[in-house]
């Protein structure tokens, strides 16, 4: 079930509300839990629109997965532990951040200048990409002087002509025969040998993801996700920030559900602060907390079997990410790197170096972004020996790190309690088993969030499902 309405819908209702573009609507009090991206646009858009939302939150924030980290570092640095960079392509983002004025820089995705080190060998970007076996992966005759990421857009060229042939229509086609295969068997599917699959999975960083739905990637890439990205100046945590003048009364922080009822008029949502256990009553909720932190929650009056399988089934990946302040931007002075990141099979997998930062002559390098099994492994370490192996992996790139190294810093989304993962990411065949089901209301109860949405692990998600969340509500009896 795609969502009943365009993108353009949503364009809308950003710039001039929901009234103006569906009419009125009976004032409802609306229950929201979670102050992520999702719940704020619901809650943002439902009070414009005449309505009064209660916003429960369970931490002393908002922004859910959009996470700015401030401390442990200086004056004027900061690190994303969460959404570090919006795509332009992301329209309905875009408007909310052009609607509150913030101020954006180019996010830098890819540099020439960084390097790939492989099997204990350090070259930079540009050089792999000219000549492929200085990487010495083991591809077969056919592949070789052939880079992974040519392959890649050679095997995606079929379905991206299809798209462009028959525009969003081809989309039915694509997921009816290419849902069954995870990136591994597509890739297998086009003849690549061991060594080729290999060297995707290293340089595009899908290695520990090579058994989720192909489809998830390939939404990705058709839809030019990391071609022209940006970031917010300032930290990421401005978008949700912006939300706050408009919704600072409606959200009560340190309000955790612990249960939730519903009757044929009125939901009720049970939650617990310090100070003991409350309810709030509404007359629709909106739950935009992830599937796996709604495993804990006691649903008085129980969901189908069809959603409480999707809650149940639902695949989140896990992700970690280190992050290391350093006196001196040594990758800049010394590397002649300026943003993007560099790829190793070393256990930090992806280095990433920031554009933000510079006025203060220091920056905060995120010295490992990985997922899945990747970042499991770091989650099983102690925070400090995180920070001491991640040391140990940046210095064969980075011999200065260990001079100029000042504090670090650590974050694993899959050892959040408000989270339970990084964002839903679907098996094989889960789009077509779990999709309808996820988004499906029950009775009163609506469901927002990036899982609730095809743009998982985007800003993007959320707001869209937080949106198609509140039209609904709005035009409910």
């Amino acid at each position: 079930m795609q969502s009943a309405h365009s993108i353009q819908d949503y364009l809308d209702i950003v710039k001039q509300g929901i009234v103006k573009k569906f009419g009125g609507g009976k004032p409802k009090r609306v229950a929201i839990v979670g102050a992520g991206l999702a719940g704020l646009a619901a809650g943002y858009e439902l009070k414009r629109a005449g309505h009064t939302p209660i916003i429960l939150e369970a931490q002393q924030r908002v922004g859910g997965r959009v996470y700015t980290l401030r401390d442990p570092f200086t004056d004027g640095l900061y690190a994303e532990v969460g959404a570090m960079r919006i795509p332009r392509a992301h329209t309905l983002t875009m408007s909310y951040v052009e609607k509150f004025g913030l101020k954006t820089n180019d996010f830098t995705m890819d540099n020439l200048n960084a390097y790939h080190y492989m099997g204990g060998r350090k070259v930079r970007a540009s050089e792999a990409a000219k000549d492929p076996s200085l990487l010495g992966f083991d591809v077969s005759e056919k592949e070789k002087g052939k880079t992974a990421g040519k392959m890649y857009e050679a095997a995606l060229k079929p379905l991206l002509d299809l798209l462009e042939r028959d525009g969003d229509k081809a989309w039915d086609e694509i997921i009816a025969k290419y849902d069954q295969y995870s990136t591994r068997e597509f890739l297998e599917l086009n003849g690549w040998s061991e060594g080729m699959i290999e060297m995707f999975g290293l340089l595009a960083n899908q290695e520990s993801v090579m058994n989720s739905s192909f489809l998830e990637l390939f939404r990705e890439d058709s839809g030019n996700y990391y071609t022209d990205m940006l970031e917010l100046e300032g930290g990421t945590d401005r978008l949700p920030r912006a939300f706050l003048p408009e919704l600072k009364e409606n959200i009560r922080f340190g309000a955790k559900m612990i249960a939730m009822d519903q009757s044929p008029d009125d939901v009720t949502i049970h939650y617990q602060t310090h100070a003991g256990k409350f309810e709030e009553k509404g007359d629709y909720a909106i739950l935009t907390i992830p599937f796996p932190v709604m495993r804990h929650v006691e649903v008085l009056k129980p969901f189908t079997r069809s959603k409480q399988r999707a809650i149940r089934q639902l695949h989140y990946d896990a992700s970690a990410k280190i992050l290391f302040q350093c006196k001196r931007r040594f990758w800049e002075e010394d590397d002649g790197i300026f943003g993007g990141g560099t790829m190793t099979d070393l256990p930090i997998r992806n280095l990433y170096y920031p554009d933000h930062g510079r006025e203060t002559g220091r920056g905060v390098i995120l010295a490992s972004y990985t997922w899945s099994e990747d970042a499991q492994r770091w989650g099983s370490l102690k925070p400090d020996d995180r920070i001491i192996q991640a040391l140990d992996d940046v210095a064969e790139i980075h011999p200065q790190i260990t001079k100029e190294f000042e504090v670090g810093a650590s974050w694993m989304w899959h050892d959040d309690e408000f989270a339970g993962g990084a964002f839903a990411l679907f098996d094989p065949g889960q789009h077509t088993l779990l999709h309808d089901e996820i988004v499906k209301p029950e009775g009163r109860i609506h469901f927002a969030g990036e899982h609730a949405s095809l743009y998982h692990a985007w800003i993007q998600g959320a707001f869209e499902s937080g949106l198609r969340a509140a039209i609904a509500i709005h035009q409910s009896p």
